[in-house]
């Protein structure tokens, strides 16, 4: 499942080539369960060698923990990292006929609370073309302000004007309104996609604290003598606990 996520739409469509086209940038999470890891090597064939081996011996020689078990070894898995990521996405969108997108604000450096009341007094007066504020919210991941109004007709007339100068604090500001669009994805196609550098290891015993068990993992897995290599990131979580990690766009790095 999807978690819901409001986006804002910018660019002008140039030609049917452009038009109905997404560029989605992945950001999957990913459960990880207790006694497992996710490390992630610099170069792609490394993480291939320690999946084709299966299953890897590791000394827990680490710090002064173990001094009683003098070579004491844990036998550990290793698995590739399957992600499903979207190859094709259908979106439903339908033109609010009481909301208006207001961008192009000022950076005031005053809390978003106070900036939303400035805009709800401001649009709330008939004589500024505006009218009761219904609800007023700052869209996610960026710095506009979708209002809505009680009455239709509003959000109209004051999209026909395009932009509007509205006093905030002890200045006077050029914002720009738009239609506000809302919509629901109508088709999500999938597609599995292995992570090259990636490597699951999982069967971990809790025999080690988290930290040196971390670090113990990452001094074996970086030995070139065991097949490996320069580990970029490791995440470990202890039996017991779950883990979530993040994969970003190159769905390589945890």
């Amino acid at each position: 499942t999807l978690p819901e996520k409001k986006m804002v739409f910018k660019g002008l469509v140039t030609n049917k080539e452009n038009m109905n086209k997404l560029m989605l940038a992945p950001l999957i999470r990913y459960p990880l369960p207790g006694g497992s890891a996710l490390i992630t090597f610099e170069k792609a064939e490394v993480a291939q060698r320690i999946i084709a081996a299966k299953e890897h011996v590791v000394e827990l020689s680490y710090g002064e923990e173990l001094e009683e078990l003098d070579r004491c070894r844990v036998r550990v898995q290793a698995a590739p990292v399957d992600l499903l990521l979207p190859s094709a996405l259908e979106m439903g969108l339908m033109r609010s006929s009481r909301s208006i997108l207001v961008s192009d604000l000022p950076s005031l450096g005053i809390p978003d609370e106070a900036l939303l009341d400035k805009l709800e007094l401001f649009f709330s007066k008939t004589k500024n073309g505006g009218g009761e504020v219904e609800s007023r919210e700052f869209l996610d991941d960026s710095s506009q302000v979708v209002l809505t109004f009680a009455q239709d007709g509003v959000a109209e007339l004051l999209i026909a004007r395009g932009r509007i100068q509205a006093p905030i604090g002890k200045g006077k500001y050029d914002l720009k309104i738009s239609p506000c669009m809302s919509g629901d994805v109508t088709n999500l196609q999938l597609q599995p996609c292995r992570c090259p550098r990636t490597v699951l290891l999982s069967g971990i015993p809790p025999v080690l604290g988290e930290e040196p068990m971390r670090d113990t993992l990452e001094i074996h897995f970086q030995k070139a003598s065991r097949g490996g290599g320069e580990v970029d990131a490791l995440a470990y979580v202890p039996e017991g606990r779950w883990g979530m990690a993040v994969f970003t766009e190159d769905v390589a790095l945890p």
